[in-house]
């Protein structure tokens, strides 16, 4: 539809659109002036990332957004509602009861209201990001909508106390039972220790396991010598059996020197004799007895020294076997001492681990003591709800632009609807394009002035020449 189209339809259609104008204009001055008005009070609050001393000890930590949901959900929650519902004791109110029986709703009065208040109650952020949470309640009266966002700001506060102390209410009491298991296990673990401490003689099982190694080393160091006194002692006195005049005991021995020299004497003494007198001669004979006497007093001594190394070297191996068999007893010793001392170290460990699963238990139940004792909130109001003095609804600017936009739009909307179902050739142009015909001639009303009585002369020359002539309202605005 072509401009000229369109103001030919409001030209001719304006009665019906300037009705829509003013029903519409009508209804929203109506809207404005007959409207209930609405009140909005609002209340905010700031919630800090770290609650309470103790609680920022435990945790710490900022803000996060999950949290921030989390509080609004809370705000939003039937437990805050009716808590705002019984501190405010709205169930007495006779307005609120009265109401209630009226619309005979099911369920009881407690419901009814929870879904009445939560209706009213809108709790967001500030600003994104921001800590701040403004609580908005919109109700008919100012003083009752301040009072309920007012309401649900201390009905919050009380509902995260609760609900950080309940929790750890239960936790201590639960922790409280684990500290009497634990100490009873760090007294049982102390009990078997000192028990097998007691059994087993130990005091200091350091010192004495230094103690029992020296002696093992000792022992070991005797051993050695032990085994070299023997092995030298088994070698002298197997030299003895083998040639015992060669020992050192034997040719040392003052003895055994004098009677080899009276040997020596006694065999150039015989051999002088028998040289002398012949073998059968009495003298010879006694040189000869002497000689023999000699040699059996020399082969005596020579055995009493030889045996002296021999007693030597059995008193050497019998050293040697005590002294092992010391070792061996003290190693025995070291070794049970080892199995004590490791069982000790084993009991010990167990007293330590009953000792730091208690004070776990003890720290966590002091925490949790401190947090169920603790009645501080995470949140701080900024500033209370105060009566509102103006209603947020209706907003009479806004509506009533609102209206007159939409009376303009409905009445134009309306002549063109109008219109399709009641077309009309109203211009030229509507003829050509109905009948396909060209346009001769143009008829002028009686009331038609001179100056369109000769545009539609104009009109109709450019018609009859064959060209398509624009409207007269057109020329008339194009015309120098």
């Amino acid at each position: 539809m072509s401009l000229s189209n369109f103001l030919a339809v409001l030209r001719a259609r304006w009665i019906l659109a300037l009705a829509v104008f003013v029903l519409v204009c009508v209804g929203s001055i109506a809207y404005v002036v007959l409207a209930t008005r609405v009140y909005t009070a609002t209340a905010s609050l700031v919630i800090e990332g770290r609650p309470d001393p103790v609680s920022s000890m435990l945790y710490g930590g900022a803000v996060s957004p999950a949290m921030i949901n989390t509080q609004l959900e809370v705000i939003r929650s039937d437990r805050v509602a009716l808590r705002v519902i019984e501190n405010l004791k709205l169930t007495d109110t006779a307005d609120l009861r009265a109401e209630w029986e009226k619309n005979k709703v099911e369920g009881t009065i407690q419901d009814w209201l929870v879904t009445r208040l939560q209706s009213g109650l809108r709790a967001e952020v500030a600003r994104p990001g921001s800590n701040v949470v403004n609580i908005t309640y919109a109700a008919t009266e100012p003083r009752f909508a301040a009072a309920l966002a007012n309401g649900f700001v201390q009905a919050y506060l009380e509902t995260a106390i609760e609900l950080r102390v309940d929790p750890a209410k239960q936790y201590s009491g639960f922790f409280n039972e684990q500290i009497k298991e634990a100490k009873d296990g760090v007294e049982k673990a102390r009990a078997k220790l000192s028990s097998f401490e007691r059994d087993n003689g130990l005091i200091a099982s350091d010192e004495r396991m230094d103690l029992e190694m020296s002696r093992l080393n000792l022992l070991t160091q005797e051993l050695v010598v032990a085994q070299g006194q023997a092995a030298d002692a088994s070698n002298r006195r197997a030299q003895a059996q083998a040639n015992s005049g060669s020992m050192l005991e034997v040719q040392n021995n003052p003895m055994v020197a004098g009677l080899k020299s009276e040997i020596g004497k006694a065999e150039a003494r015989l051999q002088e004799l028998s040289s002398r007198y012949g073998d059968n001669h009495p003298l010879v004979q006694e040189a000869r007895a002497s000689l023999t006497d000699l040699r059996q007093r020399l082969a005596t001594e020579t055995r009493t020294a030889t045996g002296g190394v021999a007693v030597n070297a059995t008193i050497s191996r019998a050293r040697e076997g005590e002294i092992r068999g010391q070792l061996e007893a003290q190693r025995s010793k070291v070794i049970k001492l080892k199995e004590v001392r490791d069982q000790q170290a084993l009991l010990v460990r167990d007293v330590e681990s009953a000792q730091r699963t208690y004070d776990a238990v003890l720290t966590r139940f002091n925490q949790t003591n401190l947090e169920s004792q603790n009645r501080q909130s995470n949140a701080t109001v900024i500033s209370p709800a105060t009566p509102p003095t103006k209603p947020s609804s209706p907003k009479v600017v806004a509506n009533l632009v609102m209206g007159l936009a939409a009376a303009i739009a409905l009445g134009i909307g309306a002549a063109l609807l109008l219109e399709q179902f009641d077309k009309r050739v109203r211009t030229p142009g509507d003829a050509i394009a109905a009948l396909g015909l060209p346009v001769i001639g143009i008829m002028p009303t009686p009331k038609m002035s001179r100056r369109v009585k000769g545009q539609l002369a104009l009109t109709q020359q450019r018609v009859i020449s064959g060209r398509r002539a624009p409207p007269a309202i057109e020329q008339d605005k194009n015309k120098p």
